[in-house]
C-alpha cells in the first residue's frame, strides 16, 4: 500500500469511528422519553442505513477514485445545481455533526470534571479547544488523520461490547417494560427515534468521500463500507438495550453520561471511569474523521467550480486547510450559540440539524444512483430488486426528514437556500471566464 494512501483497515475504521461516535454515547439520553419504543427507531434506521449503504457501494464502483462521495455521485447523476444543493447540504451537516460531537466529548469529560455539566463557559472552552487542536493535526496530511483515526477506532469499540453484551445480564425487565412514555401514537413516537437514531448512522458514506486518496477503491471502498456498518449496527443494539434495561427511564433522560452511568451500576466506580475514557476517545476519533471529512467535501466541490475557488486551497501537505478552518469557525459558532439549552440539549439540536441536511444528501444520491444506472446500461440491463432498493432509500430520507420536527426543518431549508446566492456568484464568474 502506498504510503499516502487509506487501505481497507484505515477506510473502514473511517466508516467505524464516524459512526461510533457522540450519537451511541449521549443518544440513549434523548431517547429515554420515549420509552423502549425506541429500540425499534434503531432497528428502522438501520434497514434504512443498509439500503443506503448499497447505493453508496454500487456507485462507488461506477465511479471509482472520485473524492466527494454524495456531491459527486449527484452531480454526476441529475446536474450541477443538484450537486450544488447536495454538496452545501452535506457540508452544513458535517460542521453540525462535528458541533454535535463536540458536545458529547465534553459531557463525558464532565463525568471526571462535574463543573463542566453547570459552566457553560468553560465547556464550550474545552470544547472548541479539542476542535481546533484536531483540526491542527488534520492540517498535517491525509495519512495522519488515517491513522489516528484507526487507533481511536479500536480502542473505543471494546468498552461498548462490553457494555452491550455483559449488560444483557443485569436488565431489569421492568424497565423495558415501559413502552411507549412519550404520549405521542406508536407511529409517530417510532418515526421520532428513528430520525434521531439516524444520526448515529451517518458516516456510513464516509469511505467514498476520499475515494482519490483510496488504495483500490473500486474494491476497498464497498468492502470497508458493508464491514463498517454491519460493526456499527451491532455495537448500537446490543448498547441501547443493555442501558434501556439497566437505567430507570426518568435517570436515564437526565443523565450525561449514560454509558458511564450503565458501567457504574454494573461495576462500580472503576467501569464508570474506564467507560468515560472510551467514550472520549471514541468522541475524539469521531471528531477526527468528520473534521477530516470537512475540509474535503467543499475542496472537491471548488475543483469542480461550483464553491468558490479558496475552498480548495491546499496547504504543503496537500491538505485543504481554507476549508478545514473555515468549517471549524462555523463549528464555533453554532457551538457558542446552542450552550444555553443544556449538554443533552445542545447536542439533540445539533444532531437533528446534522441529520436533517445529511438526509437531503441521501435523497439526492438514491435517485442519482437510478439517473446513472440507467444511463450506463438502460433499463433492461437494470435489475428491478435495485430499482426496489433505491427506491427504499428514497423514501426513507424523505419519511426521516419529516421525523426531525417542524424547527429542524424550518433552519435547515433556511441553511440549505442561504447558498443559492453562492451558486448564482460562482455561475456569474465562471460564465464571465468562458
Amino acid at each position: 500500500m502506498s504510503g499516502k494512501k487509506l487501505g481497507f483497515w484505515t477506510s473502514s475504521s473511517l466508516v467505524v469511528g464516524n459512526m461510533i461516535g457522540s450519537g451511541v454515547f449521549l443518544l440513549p439520553a434523548s431517547l429515554a422519553s420515549y420509552g423502549s419504543i425506541s429500540l425499534f427507531g434503531w432497528l428502522i434506521s438501520a434497514a434504512g442505513a443498509m439500503t443506503l449503504a448499497y447505493v453508496f457501494i454500487e456507485l462507488s464502483k461506477m465511479i471509482p477514485a472520485s473524492s466527494g462521495g454524495p456531491y459527486t455521485y449527484s452531480r454526476n447523476g441529475l446536474g450541477n445545481f443538484a450537486g450544488f444543493v447536495v454538496a452545501w447540504g452535506y457540508w452544513i451537516s458535517v460542521w453540525c455533526t462535528n458541533a454535535a460531537i463536540a458536545v458529547a466529548f465534553v459531557s463525558y469529560l464532565s463525568v471526571f470534571f462535574p463543573m463542566l455539566s453547570h459552566n457553560p463557559s468553560l465547556a464550550v472552552g474545552i470544547g472548541l479547544s479539542v476542535v481546533w487542536i484536531i483540526v491542527y493535526i488534520n492540517t498535517r496530511g491525509i495519512r495522519q488523520a488515517g491513522v489516528f483515526q484507526l487507533i481511536t477506532s479500536i480502542l473505543k469499540i471494546t468498552p461498548l461490547i462490553a457494555i452491550g453484551i455483559f449488560g444483557l445480564f443485569f436488565i431489569k425487565v421492568e424497565n423495558l417494560l415501559l413502552f411507549n412514555i412519550s404520549g405521542l401514537s406508536d407511529f409517530r413516537a417510532i418515526t421520532a427515534t428513528a430520525t434521531l437514531t439516524f444520526f448515529a448512522y451517518m458516516g456510513l458514506e464516509c469511505a467514498t468521500i476520499p475515494a482519490a486518496d483510496v488504495e483500490s477503491p473500486a474494491k476497498t471502498i464497498p468492502r470497508a463500507t458493508m464491514f463498517g456498518l454491519i460493526v456499527t449496527v451491532i455495537v448500537y443494539v446490543l448498547g441501547s438495550a443493555a442501558l434501556i434495561g439497566i437505567i430507570p427511564a426518568d435517570e436515564l433522560q437526565n443523565s450525561n453520561a449514560p454509558f458511564a452511568d450503565a458501567a457504574k451500576l454494573m461495576w462500580g466506580d472503576w467501569a464508570e471511569n474506564l467507560v468515560a475514557v472510551g467514550a472520549i476517545i471514541s468522541t475524539l476519533g469521531a471528531l477526527n474523521g468528520w473534521i477530516l471529512v470537512q475540509g474535503h467535501i467543499p475542496a472537491a466541490i471548488a475543483r469542480d467550480n461550483l464553491f468558490p475557488k479558496f475552498f480548495a486551497y491546499e496547504n504543503r501537505n496537500g491538505t485543504p486547510a481554507f476549508s478545514l478552518v473555515l468549517s471549524s469557525v462555523l463549528i464555533s459558532i453554532l457551538m457558542m450559540m446552542n450552550y444555553t439549552r443544556g449538554l443533552v440539549k445542545a447536542f439533540e439540536f445539533g444532531l437533528l440539524l446534522a441529520s436533517m441536511t445529511a438526509l437531503i444528501a441521501y435523497l439526492f444520491t438514491s435517485a442519482s444512483y437510478v439517473a446513472i444506472a440507467v444511463r450506463k446500461a438502460g433499463w433492461k440491463a437494470f435489475p428491478v430488486w435495485k430499482l426496489v432498493i433505491a427506491t427504499i432509500a428514497f423514501i426513507f430520507s424523505i419519511w426521516a426528514i419529516a421525523g426531525s420536527g417542524q424547527e429542524i426543518v424550518y433552519w435547515g431549508f433556511l441553511l440549505l437556500m442561504a447558498g443559492i446566492p453562492v451558486f448564482v456568484w460562482v455561475k456569474i464568474k465562471k460564465d464571465r471566464n468562458e
